[in-house]
């Protein structure tokens, strides 16, 4: 059994009561398979805009609202309900997906000493009703989790009427500055999360890093924001290149 050590992350948020921020005009979407940074990241655009975290593996083909607002459907607050966002409104709005290693994921919300979080795997919307042991994706060198499905459903060209702002967590601290510049919004240092790291140690890696060498390699191969822009604007792009 190899081991290999990660580092977990903490931030802190600085106090901002001193600073005016216009917020009435943004919203943010901050979309991921969780364990990778995502609340970091809601904390931090909060500064900046009105801010929703979703945990949905569907990204829907026309943006909609999440959780209860807009419909009387009991849907879970971290999904998208159905309820579709007006065409003059999505100006508004920014879909940020988040994604990282998926051993770092897999062991900072999927795993506990007990068994599987099952609440969280519920949560990402994983087979089985979230009941999926550690020992089960080794045992059959799958992804049961499902982790490159739920990437490749943000990251790859489909029909939508919205962007999707895909941001590698292990680059964002060295890249907050054009991070903002790509959002839009303020770049203000003083309000740059702070990162505190701690050692973890993460077991089985030589087993883990064989079931998720495709996905690895599709991480490995993005830059640190990739725009994923809808299926009908790269057709009119590559129209106007011929």
């Amino acid at each position: 059994m190899l081991k290999m050590v990660f580092e977990n992350n903490a931030v802190k948020i600085p106090n901002i009561s001193n600073l005016k921020i216009n917020k009435t005009d943004k919203i943010f979407y901050v979309c991921s398979a969780g364990g990778c940074g995502s609340t970091m990241i809601y904390n931090y655009l909060s500064n900046f805009g009105k801010v929703y975290h979703i945990h949905d593996r569907y990204p829907p083909e026309k943006l909609c609202y999440i959780g209860s607002e807009n419909t009387n459907e009991p849907v879970y607050s971290e999904w998208f309900n159905g309820t579709e966002i007006p065409e003059n409104e999505l100006n508004k709005y920014k879909v940020l997906f988040i994604y990282r290693n998926p051993i770092q994921v897999i062991f900072s919300r999927f795993v506990q000493l007990r068994g599987p979080n099952v609440s969280h795997l519920q949560h990402i919307k994983c087979n089985n009703n979230g009941k999926i042991y550690f020992g089960d994706v080794l045992h059959f060198k799958k992804d049961l989790y499902g982790l490159e499905e739920f990437f490749d459903n943000y990251t790859l060209q489909k029909k939508r009427n919205y962007e999707i702002y895909c941001v590698k967590y292990e680059d964002f601290f060295n890249n907050i500055s054009g991070f903002n510049n790509i959002l839009g919004i303020p770049d203000i240092k003083s309000l740059y999360p702070t990162k505190i790291e701690k050692p973890k140690p993460f077991s089985y890696v030589k087993e883990l890093t064989y079931i998720y060498a495709s996905l690895m390699k599709k991480m490995k191969m993005m830059k640190f924001i990739e725009i994923i822009k809808p299926l009908e604007d790269v057709k009119i792009n590559d129209e106007n290149d011929v």
